[in-house]
């Protein structure tokens, strides 16, 4: 019995995604490099602080995050986990109200507001639309989460990122999938000097034949699709319920499984 692995699209092993919190100005600057690598991040929003405290102004979200994405991080950033139900409830709802008139289409994750967050508000997140939370403990390595309501990423990018860099890079065991994943605040580089770093890093990673640069609500989907596939007990169909195809390999032999259809694998 041949295994039949899932994919990333392309026939891909590896995946790497960025986020970073709050929307301050420099985040023009992390875009402008982040675009001319190709490499593609998700931008956590507080609908309620634009243009306060060296925010960007709601008129420039669109375009500035443009072939990213948009993303909620609460209305007002306060410490989600001191605050009564009603108005952790309020507070991302209000965040993804005001997101989604700025982005033009449904806001449907999150990274926790100070990385504080608990059981019953993770809970608490599908029922306000939301399909993941990114969390901010450190797992140093590249395994896809367990629960995407408390998505741990590989690291901050001022923890050893160039090593991992290296690492991520020299990994090839394609029965294994591989996620890099790096979040952080762009004032970072401008209050520790360390714009290099992120050029450094981007030079490192960017451009390779095996690795799929998306945002994280476009991993959350696709690994979605890749768990609703439906097998016959033989393995020799399938049947892709969802709106996105998907990459299945099979031996050396690379298959697309197109969205709403079964198909019949060779073995």
């Amino acid at each position: 019995m041949n295994p039949v692995y899932w994919c990333f699209p392309g026939g891909l092993h590896k995946a790497l995604t960025l986020s970073y919190d709050d929307g301050k100005i420099a985040d023009r600057r992390l875009v402008s490099v982040l675009n001319r690598y190709d490499i593609r991040a998700t931008f956590h929003l507080n609908a309620g602080k634009f243009s306060r405290d060296g925010r960007i102004s709601e008129a420039e979200v669109a375009s500035l995050y443009a072939g990213h994405e948009i993303s909620a991080h609460s209305f007002t950033h306060p410490t989600l986990t001191r605050l009564p139900r009603e108005q952790i409830i309020q507070q991302i709802l209000e965040d993804r109200r005001g997101l989604e008139q700025l982005a033009g289409y449904p806001v449907r994750g999150m990274s926790y507001p100070n990385g504080a967050f608990n059981s019953d508000i993770a809970s608490l997140l599908p029922h306000l639309g939301m399909s993941y939370a990114r969390t901010t403990h450190s797992t140093a390595g590249f395994d896809l989460p367990e629960d995407w309501f408390r998505w741990k990423p590989t690291c901050h990018h001022n923890e050893n990122l160039l090593a991992l860099a290296d690492k991520f890079v020299s990994l090839n065991k394609q029965h294994m999938p591989y996620l890099f994943y790096v979040w952080g605040h762009s004032y970072d580089f401008d209050q520790d000097n360390n714009w290099d770093l992120l050029d450094e890093f981007c030079s490192k990673v960017s451009r390779k034949a095996d690795t799929w640069y998306a945002t994280n609500i476009e991993i959350v989907d696709y690994m979605d699709a890749v768990n609703r596939l439906c097998y016959s007990v033989n393995c020799d169909q399938v049947h892709n319920p969802s709106s996105l195809t998907i990459w299945i390999k099979v031996k050396d032999n690379f298959h697309q499984i197109p969205p709403g259809k079964i198909y019949a694998l060779s073995h």
